[in-house]
């Protein structure tokens, strides 16, 4: 399995209307897209800020390429992803996922 990790910043004053917004998109994408395994967004607000942490499990790399097209290492933005996002980070990361374990494992 493949973790694909992307971190984007907002102000703390939008990360709500922007956690909507991601919802809406790219969970929404993720989840439609064959050989999802899960999304998981995580929000840390501090300093006027916001960060979201948007981690996806993929069955294999073909499976992403499914989702984000044939460069995976590029980020997949949606058109309202300006108005949020304090900036545009152009690649994503890719993990092996080494140790599966969920509640009750």
């Amino acid at each position: 399995m493949i973790a694909r990790v992307w971190r984007g910043v907002t102000l703390d004053s939008k990360s709500d209307e922007y956690l909507d917004y991601v919802t809406r998109t790219g969970v929404r994408g993720c989840r439609a897209t064959e050989g999802n395994r899960g999304v998981w967004v995580l929000r840390k607000v501090g300093d006027g800020h916001a960060e979201f942490l948007f981690i996806s499990l993929w069955e294999s790399f073909d499976a992403i390429r499914k989702f984000a097209g044939p460069e995976i290492e590029k980020a997949v933005y949606y058109p309202e992803d300006e108005k949020f996002l304090l900036g545009l980070d152009l690649n994503v990361a890719h993990y092996e996922v080494m140790v599966e374990s969920g509640r009750g494992s």
